[in-house]
């Protein structure tokens, strides 16, 4: 790998105090990490090829030598990425796609935790003679999304899903145990809380205490683990905090796909068919957007805001990148990986990383590497490189602009079950008004015994995306 040195401006002076004993070497390649001229220089160093199915994450270890990843195929691979060969790959066990693959800290590499469509939390253990021992850790009703895993902990892990529950598992122990259920707050004590769908799920690593959720609303929730230890009578569900932009506060059109936090505890946050947010921790809105007033939102600073890409298609993460969090990255149906400068927001570099869609990045822990997954049935890997590219496309402003447009074009109105049944009920009765005035009473009755369709006040509905399935109903 030809890593490009030259054309950073101050940067012989800073090579020259390091090798004086100026500066200490740490120092120094923390400090070149971050270049933003080196960050323009990333491209293409190669691919990873072996899943048969989209791949739809990938991993670093704690000490960068290994990536792990996890795709549509159910198979989970190892990755030696500097040399691109596989060192070892196993069945999960799960039924369905998996979501997220990640190694755990301090067990020599040999325990791997994922997550699936299937609605299981699985744990693959490596054993000496090279196989790999694998069983279920943990369920969830309904598809799940991400997991968490405590920092500098071999045991300690969380995942949120679909059915709304975050679970807490110790590998110590043998039983997984439900720590709460994600609902919005009402006011309204005859209208029973709202349970949310959870797509992300993140530990602030400087307060290992704090974990944000986000899922089918608008608001990112941060929640005290330690409160979650109570007994049932104390509002278990009851977040600290809450994170919304000011302009998306109550409009229920939009949801979360991606969270991720800072090592200085500012929360990312990503929305589907919107843009991605930096929230600090004097931003929030308290335990529910109902708790801060008109006046206090006015007040409140609004985000840092990264415009430019599109995340529609698929749930896409969000994630920083640099020595201390300089950068913020993104994929895009597009195709395209999005840099930008995290103070600022300067987009620094655009750059096509798959033929569809852009789903996951994963930064290496230590040096300026990148590893990329999305529909395609590999992975990339990102470096510095000697190239005579610019770090924008010519065409970089129409991309955005086309990415613009399609989320205009693509705005939703959201409409609850308990909507659309009023509104299917007063179509029904008007239909049977005007019907009634064209023919007789018998004739109607004789139409009613006969029809073999409609709508149930009920929940009738199974298939996939019907009304009794879904907490919402999206209508282009």
């Amino acid at each position: 790998m030809e890593i490009r040195y030259g054309g950073i401006q101050g940067g012989f002076a800073q090579i020259c105090r390091r090798e004086m004993g100026f500066t200490k070497p740490r120092c120094f390649a923390r400090r070149f990490s971050a270049s933003e001229v080196l960050v323009k220089q990333i491209n293409l160093y190669g691919k990873l090829n072996g899943h048969e199915g989209c791949v739809n994450d990938v991993d670093f270890n704690s000490t960068g030598d290994l990536l792990v990843s996890g795709s549509d195929d159910k198979q989970v691979i190892f990755w030696n990425w500097e040399t691109k060969t596989k060192q070892l790959s196993y069945p999960s066990g799960h039924l369905d796609n998996i979501f997220q693959t990640r190694i755990i800290p301090f067990t020599d590499d040999r325990k791997i935790v994922t997550s699936s469509s299937d609605g299981q939390v699985r744990l693959g253990q490596v054993l000496e003679d090279g196989q790999v021992d694998t069983k279920m850790l943990g369920m969830h009703q309904g598809r799940v999304h991400k997991l968490a895993l405590e920092p500098g902990s071999p045991h300690i892990l969380y995942s949120c899903g679909e059915d709304s529950f975050v679970q807490h598992f110790d590998l110590r122990s043998s039983s997984a145990t439900k720590l709460f259920c994600c609902s919005s707050l009402t006011e309204n004590r005859k209208r029973p809380p709202k349970n949310i769908r959870l797509n992300a799920i993140v530990i602030d690593s400087r307060n290992l205490n704090y974990i944000a959720v986000g899922g089918s609303d608008e608001y990112a929730r941060v929640y005290d683990l330690r409160k979650c230890q109570l007994n049932a009578s104390s509002n278990l569900d009851r977040p600290v905090n809450t994170f919304c932009p000011r302009h998306l506060i109550a409009t229920n059109n939009f949801h979360i796909t991606g969270l991720s936090y800072s090592n200085t505890s500012e929360l990312l946050v990503s929305y589907n068919d919107e843009l991605i947010y930096l929230f600090q921790k004097y931003m929030g809105l308290g335990a529910s957007s109902s708790s801060a007033s008109a006046e206090d939102l006015l007040k409140n600073e609004e985000p840092q805001v990264y415009l430019g890409h599109r995340n529609s298609k698929t749930v896409k993460g969000v994630s920083f990148f640099g020595p201390n969090d300089e950068y913020v990255l993104s994929g895009s149906d597009c195709g395209h990986i999005f840099i930008w400068k995290k103070k600022g927001a300067k987009l620094v570099r655009l750059m096509v990383g798959d033929r569809h869609v852009v789903n996951h990045l994963a930064p290496h822990p230590h040096i300026p590497i990148l590893a990329t997954c999305g529909i395609e049935n590999n992975v990339k890997l990102w470096a510095p490189m000697a190239s005579d590219a610019p770090p924008m496309p010519a065409n970089a402003e129409q991309i955005m602009e086309s990415n613009r447009q399609g989320r205009e074009d693509h705005a939703r109105v959201t409409l609850t079950p308990d909507v659309i049944m009023h509104v299917l009920r007063l179509q029904r009765r008007q239909t049977m008004a005007y019907t009634e005035r064209r023919y007789s009473r018998a004739d109607i009755e004789s139409d009613e015994e006969d029809e073999g369709y409609g709508f149930s006040d009920g929940d009738t509905s199974t298939g996939e995306g019907s009304i009794g399935n879904s907490t919402e109903c999206k209508i282009s």
